[in-house]
């Protein structure tokens, strides 16, 4: 039922897509908006469209960026024999935050996962491979969250990567089984990094 009118019905349908949101969260969001000066708002809007119209995905790493190529493989001063993989630009900016991972990293916008329909294909696996093949890479580190999905993730790309003769690791077990990489402490990914294995 429309109990506030179509305006603000349609602005908590919106708010309620968004992941993590429910309905009385969108409701909430929606009332703060509203609530919100005229400027403030009209700001909100800008940077969401914004984002939209200027983000894009590196050529290089697939990370998210509005300059190409990024800002982390422009650097000169990383070692490029190195590249860590990732599922989510998020997780990048966690192993950043370290400071003590000075590689490449490579971004796979997800892991596999059959029962959500994502195969490999829907990955950027492919754009990893041309990487590898077309660049010194000696080492990849295989940084996907430590779940299900993660690990079918890691496999799969070890096994396409060993026949290359590229050094394969996977990061340690100092990450919990089940958590996501973006909420895990610095201390605890940097020990992650330190105790990687070859698969």
């Amino acid at each position: 039922m429309n109990y506030y009118g179509h305006p603000i019905t349609k602005l908590i349908e919106e708010l309620a897509q968004l992941p993590g949101v429910g309905r009385k969260t969108a409701q909430r969001l929606a009332f703060h908006i509203l609530q919100m000066p005229k400027e403030q708002a009209q700001s909100l809007a800008e940077a969401i469209i914004s984002a939209k119209d200027n983000i894009r995905y590196c050529s290089v790493c697939c990370t998210l960026t509005d300059t190409d190529p990024c800002p982390i493989c422009r650097n000169e001063k990383r070692t490029k024999e190195m590249i860590m993989v990732v599922e989510d630009p998020r997780d990048m900016a966690a192993y950043e935050k370290t400071k003590q991972y000075k590689g490449l990293y490579h971004i796979l916008h997800g892991a596999i996962s059959p029962m959500l329909g994502i195969g490999p294909s829907e990955l950027k696996i492919k754009e990893l491979l041309e990487r590898v093949q077309h660049y010194p890479v000696e080492e990849v580190i295989l940084a996907t969250n430590p779940n299900i999905e993660g690990e079918a993730t890691a496999m799969y790309i070890g096994k396409l990567l060993k026949p290359l003769g590229i050094k394969v690791t996977r990061i340690a077990n100092g990450v919990p089984v089940g958590g996501d990489l973006e909420y895990v402490d610095e201390v605890t990914l940097s020990r992650a990094l330190e105790g990687r294995r070859e698969l």
